[in-house]
């Protein structure tokens, strides 16, 4: 990198070769430099603009002024609003500060966009962990949104589903979300195949935290288990049956009607209940599991590949593949074989 002050001393220099009869291009050729250089330096155009140059920045604040600006922010009269609103308010009181995008640069400099106010953030503590080790004992349940042929108007489904077996237990399509269609079909399919629940988990949707529906829950006996905000891992086992749904090559993308929805919906439970090989169970159908078929067909699984690795040895480096039974499963907490991952689950 050449200083300017070094580059005004090699300009005169080559002003004076000049004098002498030397040619710019040889100066250059002696100096190291390119003529292309020089011709920028005798326009005037001493600035250095390469990346990593030093510069000059003439509007860049001062350290009094980013200070100033911290101390204003973080007074008690304006920790708990955002720069627009500082600078409103200053602006009726006849000051100037700084402008909004200055403000909220020197505060995330200083980290302090997120609390100025010097109360803790807060933490929500994970959902208690609830383990179901056969199946009809604990329900997830979610509801997403279906597509129509008019923009903005949507069907929206309601899935429950037994993590024990991922099978999809009780479901239905409404043109509106509310506890009340929750209700409506959960109560339906207990009392009709007397199931005793222990416990129902969902996110923290207005459907899932209505009155009526918490009222059902309360009359079943049935506890009640939430996810924390923004946290879609909490919900795992309906966030990824969504996903299967929505990514499904026979999914339409969208419906005319909702009677085509049921009837689209009713098929693809019927193959996801009875064909679908489930990775989050061992790759055996959910109706499979529900049924306790599964461990049979695991313990089948395993016999053939002991004698394949028994008959040939040198071919097989490491342990059998795993063709475990599981024997709980686990809602918001870790046991051996469940959730392992959100994508893992999802196929």
């Amino acid at each position: 990198m050449i200083f300017k002050a070094h580059r005004e001393l090699i300009l005169d220099e080559l002003k004076k070769s000049g004098d002498r009869g030397i040619s710019k291009t040889l100066f250059c050729e002696i100096a190291g430099i390119s003529l292309r250089t020089i011709q920028r330096w005798e326009t005037g155009r001493m600035t250095d603009k390469r990346k990593g140059a030093h510069k000059i920045i003439g509007n860049k604040l001062t350290k009094e002024e980013e200070d100033k600006i911290i101390d204003v922010c973080c007074n008690v009269r304006f920790t708990d609003l955002n720069p627009y609103e500082i600078v409103a308010i200053l602006a009726q009181e006849g000051i100037y500060l700084a402008s909004e995008s200055t403000i909220y640069r020197v505060l995330k400099k200083n980290e302090l966009l997120k609390n100025r106010s010097g109360s803790k953030n807060r933490v929500y503590k994970k959902p208690e962990e609830i383990k179901a080790d056969g199946p009809d004992q604990v329900y997830s349940w979610d509801i997403t949104y279906l597509k129509t042929k008019i923009r903005g108007v949507y069907y929206y489904l309601y899935v429950f589903m037994d993590i024990w077996s991922r099978k999809i237990t009780a479901w239905g399509i409404f043109d509106e979300e509310s506890g009340e269609n929750a209700k409506m079909i959960l109560e339906d399919y207990c009392l009709q195949n007397g199931i005793k629940l222990k416990a129902v988990h969902s996110d923290n949707g207005a459907p899932m935290k209505s009155a009526i529906f918490l009222g059902l829950l309360e009359f079943l006996g049935v506890a009640k288990s939430f996810s924390r905000p923004r946290t879609s891992n909490d919900n795992a086992y309906s966030e990824s049956l969504f996903k299967t749904v929505k990514y499904s090559s026979f999914y339409p993308g969208f419906f005319g009607a909702l009677d085509e929805a049921v009837k689209w919906f009713e098929e693809f439970k019927n193959w996801y209940n009875t064909k679908h090989l489930h990775s989050g169970i061992m790759y055996v159908t959910p109706e499979q599991r529900h049924n306790g078929y599964d461990k049979e067909i695991l313990k089948k699984r395993r016999e053939v590949y002991i004698k394949a690795k028994n008959n040939n040895p040198i071919r097989w480096s490491r342990h059998c593949k795993n063709w475990e039974y599981e024997e709980v499963v686990s809602l918001n907490g870790m046991t051996k074989n469940s959730i392992i991952t959100l994508e893992k689950i999802a196929c």
